[in-house]
């Protein structure tokens, strides 16, 4: 049941501007019957969008943000030189076409030559420098690289302590490369910095050698490689994706996969980013397919301009509040982001800045609330177009049109040359039916920017639909496991992930339905809503909530608020929760099992409480095997707190 009318509706637009747009889709796809043409891997199409304007930058790079005004600049020419080295470089030192190249780094132009120059030579594979040198291992163990490229003793960064104390339990390397960003710090104690960074390297780690990255491209071939390129079904790329329990899942990714959804992304925006002088940001990790391929292969696939704005991205210090002015200077014409960084923003609105080259902000990896959708734009002037996707079909299979109104709260319209439908399922996840207009169902993707599966064959169990198409074939769809509906106009709409459905007593909720009703709230900058484990109706809502900056509300006036805007007593939360700051992913996307790891612990905490006992110890973690599970050891009684326990759904562990 949706909340009441005093959430703000979106605006409406008439059936005949819906199918209009839609048609656009289908005269895109008619206009150029062959999507990838000649094209045969990400390498060639950097290559096609360099010739078109070779002499106009194709990236530019500032270290800090007080050196925006100021960046390294790359023409075409020169950029598509170095990744041309890079290719030369990682051949050179034994890189085959099934050979993996893991990189653990921030943002940095030798990431981007590692990424592409990479791909041309082997197989990359991207790892969050924010995680634990642990998984770093397990990580590269699963894939076996033959090479990796890190960052060099920095200091205030802690990537090579913990890259390094990965690497050494890693057989498999025989290589391991390092990039300094000292490289382009303009301060007088620079080359002493950079003397001090080569001291404390070693030569060796364990059965790898180790050496600088620079010196080995800048010695490399830059007109042309040196080996016969990939083809589109070769293997480009390894990406974690995203999950809640155990070990990220690798995903697959050919050529194919790469040059399609880069290739349905420019001819989605058409002539607002092709060409000199046409600007995008790039402040997201490119660890992350969004930066790789929203702001990176895409643009450059049609000759544009690439800022990237300091290796640490939007969390970089004074980025944020100086965003405006470093749009205006760039000429930005879009940029990408998620959720919280357009929350941020808002805490710093423009100020009188020309902003008139800046026409997009789009939003991906996470639903953003529809209330933060008028106030950005209200207060700033730019039009959101909030996009869906997911690493496993490249990148991005529907947006809202550029070209059109977009419907807020809508993960807009297919990308052409993808199919994209809601199918209603047995419990088995076959496909029974096509989901009717409006109905809700799991949301499926098929076309030619869909991975391979994924590197452990065990995690490709119930990923892939078969479709019966009414020609006596079947259709293979990708089962992106969210919940959504397709409006009579095509338009497609996010409802939920299953895995993030609250079940009270049987009931499903969705945690979107509690969130959209708190974000209305003046004070509400963002809200999440996650299941508590109940011993009576399996789970109940709670809601993190992080106020604005400079407001405040008590969390008895956001309850109140909450149960006059939600008309499904159901869903009314049973608790919220303000906090200072909610947890994030590396992109900024809110990290839901943190909240639920921590009500699960709290509900071992409030059961010793009623039986009069002391914790010891309470731990809630995510086991790679067994999910999440609570730790927990008592000061005594522990049998009945064990008994107590046993009526929750988690997974408990009592300590000895």
């Amino acid at each position: 049941m949706p909340s009441v009318a005093t959430l703000r509706p979106a605006p409406t637009i008439s059936i005949a501007a819906g199918v209009r747009q839609l048609d656009d889709v289908h005269a895109i796809e008619a206009g150029e019957p062959d999507l990838i043409g000649p094209v045969r891997n990400t390498y060639e199409l950097l290559q096609r969008g360099a010739q078109r304007h070779p002499d106009a930058p194709a990236l530019s790079f500032f270290l800090r943000t007080e050196d925006h005004t100021t960046p390294v600049v790359w023409t075409h020419r020169e950029w598509m030189a170095r990744i041309t080295q890079a290719a030369n470089a990682f051949r050179q030192l034994g890189v085959g076409r099934d050979d993996v190249i893991a990189f653990i780094l921030p943002n940095l132009p030798e990431t981007h030559w590692t990424i592409w120059g990479g791909e041309a030579a082997g197989i990359v594979f991207a790892i969050n420098p924010l995680l634990e040198p642990a998984l770093m291992t397990e990580l590269m163990n699963a894939a076996r690289p033959k090479v990796l490229v890190t960052l060099a003793p920095t200091p205030g960064a802690d990537i090579w302590e913990k890259a390094s104390q990965a690497a050494a339990h890693v057989p498999s390397l025989q290589h391991v490369l390092t990039v300094s960003p000292l490289t382009y710090l303009r301060h007088r104690l620079a080359p002493l910095l950079r003397w001090v960074a080569r001291f404390k390297t070693p030569r060796q780690l364990a059965q790898a050698r180790v050496q600088p990255l620079l010196p080995l491209i800048s010695k490399a071939p830059a007109q042309a490689l040196s080996f016969e390129g990939p083809s589109l079904d070769d293997k480009a790329s390894y990406f974690c994706t995203g999950g809640t329990t155990g070990l990220p899942k690798i995903a697959v990714r050919t050529h194919r996969t790469e040059v399609a959804n880069a290739l349905e992304l420019a001819a989605t925006f058409g002539s607002e980013i092709e060409g000199a002088g046409r600007a995008v940001f790039c402040g997201l990790p490119l660890f992350h397919v969004n930066a790789q391929i929203g702001t990176g292969l895409t643009p450059w696939s049609v000759g544009a301009h690439v800022v990237l704005g300091t290796p640490q991205g939007y969390r970089a210090p004074g980025l944020i509040p100086r965003f405006w002015d470093i749009a205006a200077h760039h000429r930005f014409v879009f940029f990408s982001g998620v959720p919280t960084v357009y929350s941020a923003l808002l805490q710093h609105p423009p100020k009188g800045q020309d902003l008139s080259e800046l026409k997009y902000g789009v939003c991906g990896a996470a639903p953003m609330p529809v209330e933060l959708f008028y106030r950005f734009q209200d207060e700033t002037g730019v039009k959101i177009l909030e996009g869906y996707g997911l690493t496993e079909g490249g990148c991005v299979s529907s947006i809202n049109p550029p070209h059109g109104e977009a419907r807020l709260g809508s993960i807009g319209l297919r990308l052409p040359w993808q199919d994209m439908a809601a199918f209603v399922l047995d419990d088995q996840g076959r496909w029974l039916r096509d989901a009717e207009c409006d109905e809700v169902g799991v949301l499926a993707i098929r076309g030619p920017n869909l991975f391979q599966g994924y590197l452990n064959a065990a995690h490709n169990q119930g990923l892939w639909i078969d479709r019966p198409n009414g020609r006596g074939e079947t259709e293979r769809w990708l089962n992106t496991g969210d919940l959504g509906r397709q409006d009579a106009d095509g338009y497609f709409w996010l409802t939920g992930r299953k895995k993030e459905l609250i079940i009270r007593g049987g009931h499903n909720i969705d945690p979107k339905l509690i969130e959209e009703a708190l974000h209305v709230h003046p004070a509400v900058a963002l809200a999440a809503a996650v299941g508590r484990p109940d011993a009576h109706a399996g789970e109940v809502p709670v809601v993190y909530v992080q106020l604005r900056e400079g407001r405040g509300a008590t969390e008895a006036e956001l309850m109140q608020h909450a149960q006059t805007q939600i008309a499904e007593r159901a869903a009314w939360p049973k608790r919220i929760q303000v906090v200072e700051t909610l947890p994030t992913t590396a992109i900024g996307k809110i990290f839901k099992p943190a909240l639920t790891l921590q009500e699960l612990a709290s509900v071992v905490r409030e059961e010793a409480q009623a039986l009069g006992t002391d914790l010891l110890a309470c731990d809630a973690i995510q086991d790679p095997r067994m999910g999440a599970v609570v730790r927990w050891q008592a000061a005594d009684k522990n049998d009945e707190l064990s008994a107590r326990l046993a009526r929750y759904t988690f997974k408990q562990e009592r300590l000895h």
